[in-house]
This record gives C-alpha cells, structure tokens and sequence, in this order.
C-alpha cells in the first residue's frame, strides 16, 4: 500500500534530506541543495510569520518537500513564496507534490492574500497550473500566482 503522510516540521534534520539532495541534483536541480545550505546557514529556516516547511513522508523516509516563505521579493506582506517543491522520481505520480502544495496552501490561507513562485520548468508549469495557478509574465521574480483570498 502507497501511504504518504504530509507533515509541518519545526525543526529539519537536513541529514534526512542527503537522498532526496541526490536525486534533485542528479537530475539537473539545484534548489534542494541551495534549502539544506540555507537552513544550515540560518538563511532560511522557514521561521518567520506565516512561513512552513513540509515533508512527504513514505514508511519513514522523506519523498518530498515543499515550503513557504515571505515573499523576499516583494515589501508586500501579503504575498507568500512556495520554495522549493521537490518529490522523488520513484514516487511521482502519486499526487504528493499536489498534496504538498494543498497543505502549502491551506498554510498560506491563514497569513497571505497571494502566493507566488518562480519556475523554468515546463513539467512544473503545467503542474502549478492544474492546482490553479495563473502565469505571471508582468515580473522577472515570479512566474506564477495565486489569489487565496
């Protein structure tokens, strides 16, 4: 049985995330690596008001993960960023990534108006899209946005 839990954390043990590291860089991505340097660093521990990380977890190992930040890019406090959205090639298709991205929202819907992001990537155009995303062509620091209110 395929069963994923969708969980807020606290605190990252980034340890935890070396596999999933791995694979995202291995497939040619770099912002799984660029959030376990940051929350090292102290960056970005997904902290602030409104801000969260969650995981997908599969018989205790982590399969995915998504978080949400005050937009950096915006003085605008009613604008949220999603960062960071990555699921394991070995369990994609499974609907994680829209399971993460629902717990992201339902986060947001509590602290912001909107929720931005940026990709390049066709496959996650058509992905933030299906969820409900518009495009955004007015900004070089997002490509996509949803109104929650």
């Amino acid at each position: 049985m395929n069963e994923f839990v969708i969980s807020k954390v606290h605190h990252l043990d980034t340890h935890k995330l070396n596999l999933l590291v791995d694979e995202s860089t291995r497939e040619g991505f770099r912002h799984l690596k660029r959030l376990v340097t940051d929350y090292e660093a102290g960056t970005n521990k997904f902290d602030l008001d409104g801000e969260a990380l969650f995981l997908a977890i599969k018989n205790g190992d982590i399969v995915g993960v998504c978080g949400l930040n005050q937009d950096p890019h915006s003085e605008n406090k009613e604008i949220g960023r999603v960062r960071r959205l990555y699921v394991s090639p070995s369990v994609r298709r499974f609907g994680i990534g829209r399971m993460l991205m629902n717990s992201v929202i339902a986060e947001a819907r509590n602290h912001f108006q909107m929720l931005v992001l940026k990709t390049d990537n066709p496959v996650a155009d058509l992905f933030y899209r299906s969820i409900g995303f518009s495009v955004k062509d007015d900004s070089e620091n997002d490509s996509h946005l949803i109104q929650l209110a």
